[in-house]
């Protein structure tokens, strides 16, 4: 498909970002109810149910979490993780990969991969392969979110070079130092290849604009083929695939800046010590102030027509028309200069091509949410590295303006529009994940310069986990427009969403709550979720074998950083092999 011939440019308004989830680190059985009071259960019984039904899942009930599974299954799930709890093997998978392939030939090498870690943790290499397992989960109750998991097999060095002329403009490489950018916000060499320390997020290099439309037609493709072999099923999609970086990097600072200059504002009118979302500005002094600055119109008329839900006050959410009605991109990325009192562009210039670059970022995301419309899918916007992620929470939210009218299309990661999407009347949707760049942003920050943005021990990340989610849940249960999609491998996390979800009378057929894990992992949470009732998704990667060796590579680095819950499922693995063993039934065939 080409956008030069066939797109026009998405009317898409920008703003600074709000509050948002602070780097949550991108997170069987059977099933009964107890009715709390038997003798009313006649009398409206299907309104009584849906508040005193509780949801009451035994997650060690491994007869009902591997039914889906065949015993050669159960066994080669036992193999993988055991090899990945050998540091030495998943220390050396790269150069025991090589080995293998050279050993074995490269048929026999697939072949032998197909039998252990790819056919553990990956569906097939094409649309029509991954069918027979996307149906049989859904048979029983696991849908798919559907993930093409190929990367380039990039250098250290490659990668480097690439991110470097990718995230810097024209102007930054004929005059270095002359734009003042933040630290945060700018390239680093040392940085460059984004896939060191993340495990568990497959990462993407620009090449040129050609690339990005292959990357975007093989995103059409995984949401077509989510179309036609699932019901409601998902599509992944990461913006870093779809775009240059530069756009951004460049337009995440800006966000971040003006969302500085609204608490600047704030501060003058004496609520600085007030939560960001409950700040309420002064119309009329915050036009002087503007003015001052030398932002020109009649900034009144952006806040009429209705849109200012409160007269004369200004808030967090209205702040996006300040900035929402710009002709060129380039003439979003303007910063408020507190010292010299005007507004200012990040860059002293860009070229044409640069602003063609940013249109046809905005095209493709408008394409595809387009394409999940008319294919009855959903897309998940991945989240990505905290200097990006603020133009991409931003983007996605300009995606959930358009498309999620009606029901839930666009998801991404993060609460902040919450009370945006209840003012607006759109749905909100978001996947809420612990997340898969701590390492490497904790040394980045540290190296740079500039605040740490991960929470300084895991239980900080769980116990902020938590409360994300009870505000989430809070808001299902008082606005029907939100869904939320719990990405966890955490058992605790999911007994906590269960309590929750008892106390405030939230049920599993609202479908308003999902689950999500990767193929191959923790079907001991997945399978009894769904039997409970529960929508539930597997991450489901695809791709030929040799491309998706990265892939496989960190699926073993996971395994091995996440033991105990890899020791859990062993044992329960153990204990489902042993009864059928015990019981006569060691050649199980599940049935269809």
């Amino acid at each position: 498909m080409s956008l030069r011939k066939t797109l026009t440019l998405p009317r898409f308004g920008f703003a600074a970002r709000d509050r948002s989830f602070r780097n949550l680190v991108t997170s069987t059985c059977r099933y009964h109810q107890t009715k709390t009071n038997t003798q009313e259960e006649s009398v409206n019984s299907s309104e009584h149910d849906s508040f005193n039904s509780k949801i009451s899942i035994d997650f060690e009930l491994t007869r009902e979490a591997y039914k889906s599974k065949d015993t050669l299954e159960l066994l080669r799930s036992l193999v993988v993780f055991k090899l990945c709890s050998y540091d030495i093997l998943v220390d050396k998978n790269k150069e025991i990969i090589d080995l293998s392939r050279k050993l074995l030939g490269q048929k026999m090498f697939e072949q032998f991969m197909k039998m252990t870690f790819y056919g553990q943790f990956v569906a097939g290499e094409d649309h029509q392969s991954i069918r027979p397992v996307v149906q049989k989960n859904q048979a029983y109750g696991v849908g798919a979110v559907l993930d093409y998991s190929v990367e380039e097999d990039l250098s250290q060095e490659e990668a480097e070079r690439k991110e470097m002329e990718s995230c810097m403009s024209t102007s930054e490489k004929e005059s270095p130092g002359v734009d003042h950018r933040e630290k945060k916000f700018t390239a680093h060499r040392r940085f460059g290849d984004r896939r060191e320390g993340v495990t568990s997020a497959r990462t993407y290099f620009y090449a040129d604009e050609a690339k990005c439309d292959q990357h975007m037609e093989t995103f059409l493709n995984c949401i077509k083929a989510s179309g036609g072999s699932s019901e409601d099923g998902f599509s992944a999609i990461k913006m870093t695939a779809l775009g240059r970086p530069q756009f951004l990097l460049q337009f995440s600072e800006v966000l971040v800046k003006w969302r500085r200059f609204f608490s600047f504002l704030a501060s003058k009118q004496g609520k600085d010590g007030m939560e960001v979302l409950e700040q309420k500005l002064d119309l009329e002094q915050l036009q002087m102030c503007l003015a001052r600055l030398g932002a020109e119109g009649n900034i009144q008329s952006f806040f009429s027509d209705g849109r200012l839900h409160s007269s004369g006050i200004v808030d967090m959410l209205d702040w996006n028309r300040l900035i929402d009605e710009r002709m060129k991109i380039s003439d979003l990325l303007v910063v408020p200069n507190l010292q010299t009192g005007q507004l200012e562009p990040l860059l002293s210039r860009f070229t044409e091509e640069e602003e063609r670059q940013m249109k046809r970022m905005l095209q493709r995301l408008d394409v595809l949410a387009k394409h999940a419309v008319e294919n009855g899918v959903r897309l998940m916007v991945d989240a990505e590295q905290t200097y990006f992620q603020p133009a991409i929470s931003r983007l996605t939210v300009e995606m959930k303006r358009s498309f999620n009218r009606d029901k839930a299309v666009v998801f991404n990661t993060y609460q902040c529009y919450l009370k945006l999407s209840r003012r607006e009347g759109w749905c909100f949707a978001a996947k809420l994940v612990r997340g898969a760049y701590m390492y490497q942003e904790r040394s980045r920050a540290a190296e740079i310069g500039y605040e740490d943005p991960i929470n300084p021990d895991y239980e900080s990340t769980n116990r902020m986990y938590h409360r994300c989610l009870d505000y989430v849940l809070e808001e299902i249960q008082r606005n029907k427009k939100v869904n939320v999609m719990v990405a966890s491998h955490n058992l605790d996390t999911v007994k906590h969403t269960l309590r929750r979800m008892n106390e405030m009378g939230l049920q599993p057929t609202d479908k308003k709550v999902c689950f999500g894990q990767l193929l191959g992992m923790c079907d001991q949470i997945s399978f009894p979720l769904a039997q409970a009732g529960f929508p539930v998704y597997k991450y489901v990667p695809y791709g030929p074998v040799n491309e998706v060796i990265p892939y496989l590579s960190r699926r073993a680095q996971e395994n091995r950083g996440f033991m105990k819950g890899v020791q859990m499922e062993r044992e329960l693995l153990w204990k489902e092999l042993m009864r059928r063993l015990s019981s006569g039934q060691i050649l199980y065939t599940p049935p269809v």
